[in-house]
């Protein structure tokens, strides 16, 4: 009966979604292509300002297997740019076409080409933050933490460009994708079936093979947290309930768990993280809060 609820939460939250998406402002930059593959795309909302906008970029979830820039929450959208800050969307490459690191070079690169292109979209280059829901907050995460993936020397001018951000915001958000950490965190034996498409593997059972032990490291936001990174705030749809026994990944992939690893670690290197439940905010997303955060963080 969980299961079933939670799956019609899902469909629900999905078509929520897409009637937002219906409803979105149509962007002053619509489907610009950052790179090569049909799916390197993002739409572009300027806000109205005198001088360079500071920048927020959505990078949208699905358990790297589906979803759209088009589910963007569009209160936040109008309320950020009615606090002087510019709004990206991006789509990224679905592991249908490859597995990681595919999905966060992808976003890293959107993020990449709108700083090369600062000038003609009017926005500030060093006031750039992100987030995203559940892959979304994977990827907006690991760009957050993550060294700075410029590369000086390198004849794309788009690849010169930093990938360093100065806020991120994710909610639903999985702190690390280590089938591993997430076993040991969720007193679990069982493995996201996303998971196993984002490594490129053909079961569950490859997780406990060491040849993908570094590939898990990368690809968690958590592996990278330090000194330095950009703050934090997330926001948690699921309750903090205690998890049943040997939980599926469907049951613990959203779970608060994830958000208080993070501020352990967040604490304890010196990073500014705060963890919002929705026990605290039983009306949704706590869109005012998310405004407010990336205005004390952008904003100058």
């Amino acid at each position: 009966m969980r299961l079933l609820l939670i799956t019609l939460l899902a469909v629900f939250c999905l078509a929520q979604g897409q009637k937002s998406a219906r409803e979105l402002p149509p962007p002053d930059h619509a489907n610009v292509r950052y790179g090569p593959h049909e799916r390197n795309v993002f739409d572009l909302w300027l806000a109205k300002s005198a001088k360079p906008a500071p920048l927020v970029i959505y990078y949208h979830g699905g358990g790297f297997r589906q979803g759209d820039k088009n589910t963007i929450h569009r209160e936040l959208l109008e309320k950020l740019r009615g606090a002087g800050i510019s709004v990206a969307a991006a789509n990224y490459r679905l592991t249908d076409s490859a597995p990681y690191p595919a999905q966060m070079l992808d976003s890293a690169r959107a993020l990449q080409f709108i700083r090369l292109h600062a000038g003609r979209y009017h926005i500030d280059a060093a006031r750039i933050g992100a987030y995203g829901g559940s892959a979304g907050s994977g990827i907006s995460q690991w760009l957050g933490f993550h060294d700075d993936l410029a590369k000086p020397s390198d004849p794309d001018p788009v690849l010169r460009q930093s990938t360093r951000l100065s806020a991120v915001g994710p909610f639903n958000a999985q702190s690390s994708y280590d089938p591993r950490f997430i076993k040991k965190l969720m007193k679990t034996d069982q493995v996201h079936e996303a998971l196993i498409a984002f490594f490129g593997m053909r079961s569950a059972a490859e997780a406990e093979d060491p040849r993908y032990f570094p590939l898990f490291e990368a690809a968690s936001p958590l592996h990278h947290l330090s000194a330095g990174d950009a703050p934090i705030l997330v926001f948690y749809n699921q309750r903090n309930d205690p998890l049943p026994p040997n939980s599926t990944g469907v049951q613990h992939i959203h779970h608060p768990k994830f958000g208080f690893a993070l501020k352990e670690k967040a604490d304890r290197v010196g990073v500014e993280c705060t963890v919002l439940l929705r026990e605290d905010y039983p009306g949704g997303f706590p869109v005012d809060r998310y405004v407010e955060f990336f205005r004390g963080k952008l904003m100058r």
